[in-house]
């Protein structure tokens, strides 16, 4: 992101990264960086906060905003937005761990998915019934996010989920998935990729499951990690369903109908 991109109006928040580097009291800013990311607020506009800066000139506090955007300190945020609910801070908020123990519910799923696949040789579909239906976020269709980076794989499962009359949004990298998130409306359910460039699933849900706007969406596993242990990290991590490939096209119907609370 650079500050070209930006107006007099635009308005800053410190990520959570520059959160925990202004409270460990860091030496690494330099005087007006460090002004700057003490009156960001998220509410104010850079042209109001330039003008609190006191002994900066124009050019100073040009590269000090750039530099606070290039090491993810601050983000922009967009209007009427925090940057939370902007998800300017996705990737840099650290994960929070997940507990030692694992219910024995989920231990019991996974073994159950497992022996599918076992008995199968081609899927595990594991999918938690939604208790209602839900109603579409965008008011007319369900809409459906692809988080994966195999371009033949994406394109088999688009025109699946669209002949079954679902919108659907993809995402292959980081900067992809912030935007897609960021999409007017927040998708009715993610399909989730483990292996992608930069990132893999597991992380991402982790992210989901304890950002705010996300914690509710339903997530569903569709990846080639098919053993118990991977299959109990899903599970364990907060997806509602979990799907190996190669799969028939049923059983990720099936999971969607189930985790959407739509009836067979």
């Amino acid at each position: 992101m650079n500050l070209e991109d930006t107006d007099n109006l635009t308005i800053f928040a410190p990520t959570e990264k520059g959160k925990a580097e202004l409270k460990a009291g860091s030496t690494k800013l330099s005087t007006v960086a460090l002004k700057l990311m003490v009156m960001f607020d998220g509410k104010s506009p850079i042209s109001a906060i330039a003008k609190r800066v006191t002994g900066a000139r124009p050019g100073e506090i040009s590269d000090a905003v750039e530099a606070l955007l290039r090491d993810k300190l601050v983000d922009i945020v967009r209007p009427g937005k925090t940057v939370e609910e902007d998800f300017g801070s996705f990737f840099e908020v650290p994960i929070e761990a997940l507990p030692d123990s694992v219910s024995a519910k989920f231990r019991e799923e996974a073994e159950k998915g497992v022996q599918s696949l076992d008995r199968s040789g081609y899927y595990i579909g594991v999918a938690q019934q939604a208790p209602a239906k839900k109603v579409p976020n965008n008011g007319t269709k369900y809409s459906i996010l692809l988080i994966e980076d195999n371009a033949p794989f994406i394109t088999a499962v688009k025109m699946l989920l669209k002949l079954e009359g679902y919108e659907v949004r993809v995402a292959s990298s980081r900067d992809e998935i912030v935007a897609a998130l960021r999409a007017p409306a927040m998708p009715d359910a993610i399909l989730l990729d483990v292996n992608l460039p930069g990132t893999d699933g597991f992380s991402i849900l982790a992210r989901m499951r304890q950002h705010p706007a996300l914690r509710t969406v339903p997530v569903i596993m569709l990846t080639a990690q098919a053993s118990r242990g991977d299959v109990l990290r899903g599970l364990s991590g907060g997806a509602n369903g979990y799907i190996t490939k190669p799969f028939e096209h049923e059983a990720l119907m099936k999971s969607l109908r189930a985790v959407l609370g739509v009836a067979d």
